[in-house]
């Protein structure tokens, strides 16, 4: 049952991945749109910065999980190659709490932060006056999503080690082999 909620969840964050390289394809579009009005006909749409600001930082977080699964965040692990092969899933794992915890904190905050937003009705500083719940709220589900992809990884990872399938650990939490890395530029 695990690992089919963790297929599922895979398929998830790559939807989620999508709709935020959607999200910044448009705001580039946008910009552009606003860059050619602005100089040949001396107009501007207003707000073009804003609105791709926003949508920056809403894709991001929708695509952390889809990082998570790819084994594509950036890991320091210069030493771990001189750590023996049975500690590795362990390092591994504690880096895994680590980044998972550091995000639930970054939920937390940014809970809060969308609940004073929803309670004081408060808007943008700009002249779009724009409702802050409204670029925060996809924010922090990306942000959420991402911790429970991680924790739903931490637990199959636990799950596979206990089964003492060094692989499956591996494909999970394990940094990318040579090979699976130059596979994944040739795909």
């Amino acid at each position: 049952m695990l690992d089919r909620l963790l297929n599922g969840t895979r398929a998830v964050s790559l939807w989620l991945t999508w709709l935020g390289g959607t999200l910044i394809v448009l705001s580039a579009l946008l910009v552009t749109t606003e860059v050619f009005l602005r100089k040949v006909f001396n107009i501007s749409l207003g707000g073009a910065d804003e609105i791709s600001g926003y949508a920056f930082g809403v894709a991001t977080t929708l695509a952390f999980s889809y990082a998570l699964f790819e084994r594509a965040h950036i890991r320091v692990d210069a030493l771990l190659g001189t750590f023996p092969k049975a500690l590795r899933p362990i390092i591994n794992f504690f880096g895994l709490v680590m980044l998972i915890g550091f995000a639930f904190v970054v939920v937390l905050m940014v809970w809060g932060m969308v609940a004073d937003t929803l309670s004081n009705h408060s808007r943008s500083i700009t002249p779009m006056r724009v409702p802050l719940a409204i670029p925060q709220i996809p924010w922090l589900i990306g942000w959420i999503f991402f911790v429970f992809s991680g924790v739903l990884i931490g637990l199959a990872a636990i799950q596979r080690y206990v089964r003492r399938d060094q692989a499956g650990v591996q494909e999970l939490i394990g940094i990318k082999s040579l090979d699976e890395q130059i596979q994944d530029e040739t795909v």
